[in-house]
């Protein structure tokens, strides 16, 4: 059991039959008794002796409480049918794949339990996971003498985190649900503000929903914060749970567009495309930072199920107003006005469109809401201009382009119609102005992509 050198112990205490490991618990723990009874006086003695018996019951220790862990463990799962082994060392690679050759060759339902620590074998991830759960480029084993930070602007995520202390504070209903995204989704200071308002319910986005839907019920009001890519795993909860009952639950979604470092399993580009077919459903896509708090207030006293989805990052500088004030519902506002172009932005992608505005010389509207969508001024800006262009930061599949291709075929209203939005593949893992300056979604690309399309309509 013990290995001289290291004070290692790696038994496959969960292959045991029942008694077996029930007897190893029993045994440990009498072994541990014995050796503090009978051997401190004599280890006191001996040079090292006492620290080598220290590792020792500590060890035993360990050995116990997996051995109890175990038993329990193999009990559960033999009821639901499944054969238990483990718990195993998962970063022991060769031990690890003899024991699923071994499994390979049994018959039945198998369950095989691996132990494994984040960051393992990298002492920075390891002392720090939540750090550096993702990181884009790994630090120097000896970190560089630190440098004094020039004072950044606030990321979206500190926007709704502040937005959502402050909302708290005038509004006891008010809970915070998040399915394991506490740093992430920015409610650290929420939760120690708040803590009895604060619920965690681990990995589990389906469960966050139906949670947050079962407390409106009783007149407490759920905001759930969440990542764009995360609540794709909801979506049936949030049509039956929350939609279909119109309930009155704020979906904060964080990491909405291009997120680049954390790869294409995190982009956030197909939330429009699916909220936007869901009853009842408020959705508002901020433009900076003041339109993110304005808009997650607007959602917040809508009686109604609702999201605003903003990027991940931070935003164009904004001031930003440290109130709860609210804008009407399903209305945009004209950021520029222009001849013969009008760009019919959404949320981020404001910003790129009144840079390449000025040089087109095109109206833009930052329409806010996708859901209720602002027809009236759709309509009146596609009869008076010549050609019509949406922006968003979103598939073009079903997504707020789509909105207003709908508007226009309700109105009887034709005229060219150019959307920009990201285009009909998996997006790459890479730095987010890269990636958006490829799929054609920058400032510049927005620019050459309506001149050269103007030319040929």
């Amino acid at each position: 059991i013990l290995n001289d050198n290291e004070m290692s112990i790696s038994p496959n205490v969960g292959a045991l039959p029942k008694y077996l490991a029930s007897n190893v618990v029993r045994d440990m723990h009498g072994l541990l008794s014995t050796i503090k009874a009978q051997s401190s006086k004599v280890l006191d003695k001996l040079p090292g002796a006492m620290e080598l018996a220290q590792k020792v019951e500590n060890k035993i220790k360990t050995l116990a409480g997996e051995a109890e862990h175990a038993k329990q463990s193999l009990s559960l799962f033999e009821n639901f049918g499944f054969r238990y082994t483990g718990p195993v060392d998962g970063h022991n690679v060769e031990n690890l794949v003899d024991v699923l050759k071994d499994l390979r060759g049994r018959t039945g339902p198998q369950l095989l339990h691996v132990i494994t620590k984040k960051g393992n074998g990298y002492k920075f991830a390891e002392n720090d996971p939540v750090k550096y759960h993702a990181v884009a480029k790994l630090p120097s084993e000896v970190p560089a003498p630190e440098v004094k930070p020039v004072a950044a602007k606030p990321t979206y995520t500190q926007v709704f985190g502040q937005w959502l202390c402050d909302q708290a504070a005038a509004d006891e209903r008010l809970v915070a649900i998040t399915p394991a995204m506490r740093e992430g989704s920015g409610l650290v200071e929420f939760e120690q503000q708040f803590p009895d308002r604060y619920f965690d319910v681990g990995i589990a986005e389906q469960h966050a929903v139906t949670f947050a839907g079962g407390l409106a019920c009783e007149g407490i009001k759920p905001v759930v914060a969440i990542y764009s890519t995360f609540l794709q795993r909801a979506y049936d909860q949030l049509v039956h749970d929350v939609a279909l009952q119109n309930l009155p639950v704020l979906f904060a979604i964080d990491r909405a567009g291009i997120v680049g470092a954390d790869g294409p399993t995190h982009a956030g580009l197909y939330d429009l495309s699916f909220l936007r077919c869901v009853p009842n459903m408020i959705i508002a896509a901020p433009s900076d930072e003041n339109e993110c708090r304005l808009l997650l207030s607007t959602c917040y006293q809508a009686n109604s199920p609702s999201a605003v989805r903003y990027p991940r990052g931070t935003g164009t500088g904004a001031t930003i107003s440290d109130g709860l004030e609210t804008v009407e519902i399903g209305k945009g506002i004209i950021r520029r006005q222009g001849e013969k172009i009008a760009v019919i932005a959404f949320g981020s992608m404001v910003a790129p469109s009144l840079t390449a505005a000025d040089k087109l010389n095109a109206t833009v509207a930052d329409m806010r809401f996708v859901k209720p969508i602002d027809e009236e001024l759709i309509v009146r800006l596609a009869r008076s201009h010549d050609y019509i262009v949406t922006a968003e930061e979103n598939a073009e599949q079903g997504g707020a382009g789509s909105a207003v291709l709908e508007v226009l075929a309700k109105h009887g209203i034709c005229k060219p119609v150019l959307l920009l939005g990201v285009e009909d593949k998996v997006t790459e893992h890479g730095d987010p102005k890269k990636l958006l300056a490829d799929l054609g979604l920058n400032a510049e690309a927005v620019e050459k992509r309506i001149g050269g399309w103007i030319e040929t309509v």
